[in-house]
């Protein structure tokens, strides 16, 4: 895309300097990019879901037609600048990367990047291009700042530093606070502050930093509720060697544990209660600095020394195999700490002369300096991915060149919330180019997610856009110079490159598609060794794969950075409000990749939208099930895949990759030992799990017995904890449906919502089924109905009790109520009120429906009469014992249908503007309700996808 040439443009105007001959990748000559997009405008209406008063509008908004719906949200709520209701508010995406892109124009003609103004037209008109087709994104602060009367903060990660002073400590606090304060998040490492059992020089015994960490944490907290709409973003590091390290590791785990018991004393410590501010350090993530030495230890069940601080003399021995379980035993039960492998990312850093890399951003993707900070951007891969499944690596190498230099060009002119962070980002320039959709893309051409074929293709691109960029680096030096620092680190940064093409070599290619990427990143790191060797580089960093969650969403990505896809059934909104489920639409590509024909497809698909997974799909081979494996669901893709993915990334980054290995609820402390074990051998730099529901769900009862033997199924590494006891329960019996079995139908209408209920029963006797449908096929509701449907079925037929479920549901209350069209039920509190109320007069006897209050309309006429209606549900039981037919429903009495008076609907819904046929929130499962062009949740405030 570019060529080093030199130039008559003046840096500063001060004296000529060589510059960059810039090509087109995208655009055209004389053809500006935005009159090749067809733009449309829409209304942005954003309603408080207390009351319904608008906290948001913004009408006639201009983006490009192919955006979506929530991608248009997004950008106008959080990036849009100036106030709403003004003319100075920007209202089209225009006005947005103008204000955006004019800054990196105008700074890369001053510092002397260009080797000419038709150099600079290109550059502007390729980034205003890419960036309105959502080819690649910026970070979040430079839509937030850039060209506006703010600071011009560019960067989202920074790493901040703590000595043993009182002085650093109380610097400490206030830099994170200045850095919360603006939305961002910092990491810090507290090795250096003495342990709680060393002597401070006074003679008394220090603190320790798990001490202070309370302080910091009650500061991010309090600057998170004066007004930020999420938690505060900190990491927080201790090295393994610490003498204070067991306490560290056992902080959160500890405090889970007070969470568990003030819950069950009646506090209210939901997330965001009035009592959960009691419970100290949930504002950061934890993580642990291992050694080699440490994991060796580990390895081999040796002790491992702990040293103080000062000295550096070992105060106190520990066995390395029982302090590693404890940090998988605190993980296992709050998913604190994470671990990060000290020596392997300082064996691939570029500046070691300068100093040693100590901590990590929040989200463990930007290790490098203290006191630094990097900016980040983000390539869309679907964007590269050709109609006949090849990769477009020629526009891939263009795209990366031009995201590099105008990444380097935002140092020139950004600000930086402290001086020490700015010295040190304009002394090292560090970036973090990185992508978005890698698992779309897999699935899309075909390849598993956890397979030797997806990981060589995710190597291959990694390694591609890493060598490009370092590659670019080095052009750059040769035009504006190499960072401050190189000459310093000039040595050990030529040898992480090598290192870096080194691994490029021994990458092994299995397919045409890798092999092609694979063989143009060795073109790349070969030229860019040689361009190196002449002019240095131009940045100490230059890649790392981070979270991509906003601007993911911004462009329109179905997943993010690194990470698989979520599940093969999304649910999109729509222009006129309202949402549908669809299959992803990678599905069908992949399946005509695999070789299936159009009418296999449309099963295949079809099969998907209703069970929502491929096991058992008409026609769909079993070998190609793994291609569609995801994150969660029936084929979720086990912990080791995704551990084995970022290792086949990690020697290509500069950095390290954000990424949460998640595990299920019933993964042991094993497993997560063996996690973390394997990140280590196989050359991660970082890496944090999760277990389902391991902050929710109550840990194993302590209290069993040291010289208890294991249970005769108890695996033997759960026998080696003796203060975890194992509860064997029996375990219910799943009666299954009959193929041929009875069934009644029921059409309903509650407060005007029409619906059908099937319910069958077991030819013997007993209710088995229930399925449900409100709504259309696809639709949101149609989908939790569905679930709902299947949910009781299973538990009936595992034994729960019918009335069990009535004692729950009779009497609910929520949107739809009011009338219905059943003669037996004239009002119903809610659907499920209705439901119950209706199977309970079906398949319960009198005396059980009389305990909670529901009679069919004969036996209120009895009661009225002085009669026993118990005596009518005798009679219809002898009725049908004499006809051998299923018992009918004691509320099916003939009646003459009796004209309805016609009744003025007042609930909730007509005060509240409701609409009969919004969905249901996905995070709580509460009736949504319109805010523009989609919908919020009264019950937790989640929107269906603007943040």
């Amino acid at each position: 895309m570019t060529e080093t040439a030199s130039g008559s443009v003046a840096r500063g105007g001060k004296r000529p300097r060589k510059g960059l001959k810039m090509k087109r990748i995208f655009t055209k000559p004389g053809v500006h990019p935005y009159d090749e997009v067809n733009w449309e405008r829409r209304d942005v209406v954003m309603t408080n879901w207390r009351d319904g008063s608008i906290n948001f509008e913004q009408r006639g908004v201009e983006f490009p037609d192919f955006w979506s719906v929530n991608a248009a949200n997004i950008v106008t709520t959080k990036y849009f600048r100036g106030a709403v209701g003004t003319p100075q508010r920007e209202w089209s995406l225009k006005q947005l990367v103008d204000r955006v892109v004019g800054v990196y124009t105008r700074t890369g003609i001053e510092e002397g990047y260009f080797a000419s103004d038709e150099d600079a037209e290109i550059f502007d008109h390729e980034l205003k291009h890419a960036l309105v087709h959502q080819v690649f994104a910026f970070n979040s602060p430079v839509w937030f700042n850039v060209g506006t009367k703010s600071p011009q903060q560019v960067s989202a990660c920074f790493i901040l530093s703590v000595d043993d002073t009182m002085e650093s400590i109380l610097d400490w606090y206030k830099e994170e606070g200045v850095i919360f304060k603006g939305g961002s998040g910092a990491g810090v490492n507290l090795s250096r502050i003495r342990s709680s059992k060393e002597l401070l020089s006074s003679g008394g015994t220090a603190s320790g930093p798990v001490s202070f960490m309370r302080g910091a944490d009650a500061s991010a907290g309090t600057i998170k509720s004066g007004g930020a709409t999420r938690r505060a973003a900190k990491m927080v590091v201790l090295d393994v060697d610490h003498p204070d390290i067991e306490e560290f590791i056992e902080t959160k785990a500890r405090e889970e544990d007070k969470v568990r018991a003030l819950r069950d004393a009646g506090f209210d410590m939901d997330l965001g209660g009035k009592d959960i501010v009691s419970v100290q350090y949930q504002n950061a993530n934890n993580s642990v600095r291992v050694s080699d030495e440490f994991m060796r230890a580990v390895e081999k069940g040796e002790r491992f020394g702990l040293r103080a601080r000062l000295t550096g003399e070992v105060i106190e021995t520990i066995d390395a195999r029982d302090l590693f379980r404890k940090m998988a035993k605190a993980a296992w039960e709050c998913a604190d700490p994470g671990v990060q492998y000290d020596d392997t990312i300082n064996d691939w850093h570029t500046t070691p002369e300068t100093g040693r890399i100590t901590a990590s951003n929040p989200c463990s993707e930007y290790v490098h300096l203290d006191n630094s900070s990097c900016n980040l951007a983000s390539i869309n891969l679907l964007k590269f991915l050709n109609d006949d499944n090849s990769f477009d690596i020629a526009n891939f190498v263009k795209l990366t060149e031009l995201i590099i230099t105008a990444m380097d060009i935002s140092i020139c002119f950004a600000d930086f919330p402290t001086e020490k962070i700015g010295e040190t980002t304009r002394a090292y320039r560090q970036l973090g180019i990185g992508y978005a959709n890698l698992g779309a893309l897999l699935m899309a051409t075909g390849h598993a997610y956890d397979s030797d074929g997806g990981r060589a293709v995710a190597g291959a691109i990694t390694s591609l856009m890493t060598g490009v960029s370092y590659r670019r680096s080095a052009e750059l030096a040769g035009v504006v110079g190499p960072y401050d620092g190189y000459a310093r680190n000039a040595e050990p940064h030529k040898r992480v490159m090598r290192k870096h093409a080194a691994a490029n070599d021994d990458l092994r290619t299995v397919g045409v598609m890798d092999s092609k990427i694979h063989a143009e990143a060795s073109r790349q790191w070969s030229e860019c060794l040689k361009t190196g060797e002449r002019n240095g580089y131009r940045n100490a960093q230059a890649s790392l794969l981070a979270p991509t969650g906003t601007i993911g969403l911004m462009m329109d990505c179905d997943t993010t950075g690194i990470e698989p896809d979520l599940a093969l059934v999304k649910f999109k909104k729509l222009v006129g409000g309202g949402s549908m489920q669809i299959v992803n639409q990678t599905i069908p590509r992949a399946l005509k990749q695999l070789g299936y024909q159009q009418e296999q497809v449309e099963a295949i698909v079809e099969y998907i939208a209703e069970h929502g997974h491929v096991v058992d799909a008409p026609g769909l081979r079993k070998e190609h099930y793994e291609v569609f494996d995801c994150a969660m669901g029936e084929r979720a893709i086990a912990p080791m895949g995704h551990v084995r993915m970022m290792a086949a990334t990690q020697p290509f980054l500069s950095g390290a990759i954000s990424k949460t290995v998640n595990l299920p609820e019933s993964a042991t402390i094993d497993d997560i030992e063996q996690v973390y074990m394997e990140g280590w051998k196989l050359g991660l730099k970082a890496l944090a799990v999760y277990r389902d529901n391991c902050k929710v769900g109550q840990p194993l009862s302590a209290g069993g017995k040291k010289d208890e033997p294991a249970k005769k199924d108890e695996p033997a590494a759960q026998a080696e904890e003796p203060e975890v006891k194992v509860i064997e329960v029996n375990r219910p019996t799943r009666r299954r449906m009959p193929n041929q079995r009875p069934s009644t139908t029921t059409r309903f209408t509650v407060g005007g919502a029409k619906g059908y209920m099937t319910a069958s029963s077991y030819p013997d006797d007993g209710l088995g089924e229930v399925f449900l449908k409100m709504s259309k096929q696809g639709s949101t509701l149609a989908g939790v109905m569905d679930a709902f449907s299947v949910a009781i079925s299973i538990g009936l037929q595992y034994g729960v009790p019918l009335e069990t479920y009535m004692s729950k549901f009779v009497n609910m209350r929520f949107e739809p109520a009011g009338m219905t069209d059943d003669p037996d039920i004239r009002m119903a509190t809610s659907v499920m009120d209705y439901i119950f109320r209706r199977l309970a007069l079906d398949y319960l006897p009198y005396d059980e429906r009389a305990a909670l209050g529901i009679f069919s309309a004969a036996e209120r006429a009895a009661q009225q009469r002085g009669e026993d209606p118990a005596a009518l549900q005798e009679t219809v039981d002898r009725e049908a014992l004499a006809q051998s037919a299923p018992i009918e429903p004691a509320a099916r009495v003939e009646e003459k249908p009796q004209p309805q008076p016609e009744v003025k609907e007042l609930t909730l819904e007509s005060h509240r503007r409701f609409t009969a046929d919004a969905p249901l929130c996905m995070t709580c499962g509460t009736k949504m309700r319109p805010a523009g062009s989609c919908y919020v949740c009264e019950g937790c405030g989640s929107t269906s996808g603007c943040s």
